[in-house]
């Protein structure tokens, strides 16, 4: 049985090309004592994966030039030498971006397709959902009647952040690229205002949607909104800086915030967050979830490109912007 697979061929320096990697074909391999065969069938693509091909000190060890792509993805377990798994398992795990991983089963659990579509396993239901869920509630702790600000807010993480803080009652704004993208916010997430960032300006945009100014700013983007966003922030305000995808790409140093003095002026904080340091309850996080979507509070959205040799330019519209919704590549097997 063939394997297709893309390796990390070469360090990008700046946006990723088609020459950075190389789509390599190999037999599939057996599953040795502890391990698992899956079927790969949606691979979760992700603006991490940027950072992860840097040779650099990180959260998480660099991909090794000649190594699968590392990404997170769903399937269904075809062979098993560990009982806990059988053939016929759905289940998640890092399987990298390849059609067969065989791997050990540490990092691996099942999943429920009667519950959720699987793609959902790899957004709401998934990282960019726990992303969401801890870093909006554990870091930014959002109160009842707060504006909460996200950017990238029709991205996965995003959207997920504003739905949330409109379940805590707070007033939402999210800024997003588009008039689509927009009215999505507003009309189907409940979004209580958007700031298009490529149509308006943003911290006059910004100044209108938030009267009372910014309490909760979720930042995914950093660059020029992350400074517009520190310049309307209240006292004691909570900055939750989960991405920076405007910067990924970089050839220059990254840009920092300018406007940072705002913290001390406001007392504010600015804080970090990975979301694999909530791995402990990513459980109950999921259970609380599902039964937000339920109960119909919270919605996802997933954008699903065919064909795991379209990667390399598929991966690319996330910095372009050109993803709606979850960002997953689905797997065709002959």
């Amino acid at each position: 049985m063939k394997n297709n697979q893309w390796l990390l061929a070469a360090r990008p320096k700046g946006e990723p090309t088609r020459e950075n990697w190389k789509y390599n074909e190999t037999e599939v391999g057996a599953p040795g004592p502890g391990e698992i065969l899956v079927k790969v069938e949606y691979i979760s693509l992700d603006p991490a994966m940027r950072g992860w091909m840097n040779d650099s000190k990180s959260y998480i060890e660099p991909v090794q030039l000649g190594e699968v792509m590392r990404a997170g993805a769903v399937g269904e377990v075809l062979e098993s030498n560990d009982d806990k798994f059988s053939a016929g398992d759905k289940v998640y795990g890092s399987f990298g971006v390849q059609q067969y991983a065989v791997c050990s089963t540490q990092g691996v659990h099942k999943v429920d397709p009667d519950l959720a579509p699987l793609e959902r396993y790899l957004g709401v239901l998934g990282m960019p959902g726990m992303t969401a869920y801890f870093g909006l509630l554990k870091t930014g702790l959002p109160e009842q009647g707060e504006t909460v600000v996200v950017s990238g807010a029709a991205g996965a993480v995003g959207g997920v952040v504003g739905q949330i803080a409109k379940i805590k009652g707070c007033r939402v704004v999210g800024i997003a690229g588009g008039q689509q993208k927009c009215d999505y916010l507003t009309r189907e997430l409940g979004f209580d205002a958007v700031v298009d960032y490529k149509n308006e300006d943003v911290k006059k945009a910004l100044r209108a949607a938030c009267p009372d100014g910014v309490d909760v700013y979720f930042d995914n983007v950093g660059g020029d909104i992350l400074d517009a966003v520190l310049t309307q922030i209240n006292l004691r305000a909570r900055i939750v800086i989960c991405g920076a995808i405007s910067q990924y790409n970089n050839t220059s140093a990254v840009k920092g915030p300018s406007n940072y003095l705002s913290l001390l002026v406001n007392r504010a904080r600015m804080e970090g967050i990975v979301v694999f340091d909530n791995v402990k309850h990513y459980g109950e996080a999921a259970r609380e979830m599902a039964g937000w979507i339920g109960q119909g509070k919270l919605k996802a959205k997933e954008h699903v490109v065919e064909g795991i040799d379209t990667f390399p330019d598929t991966l690319m519209m996330l910095f372009r912007g050109e993803n709606f919704g979850k960002l997953v590549l689905k797997v065709n097997h002959e």
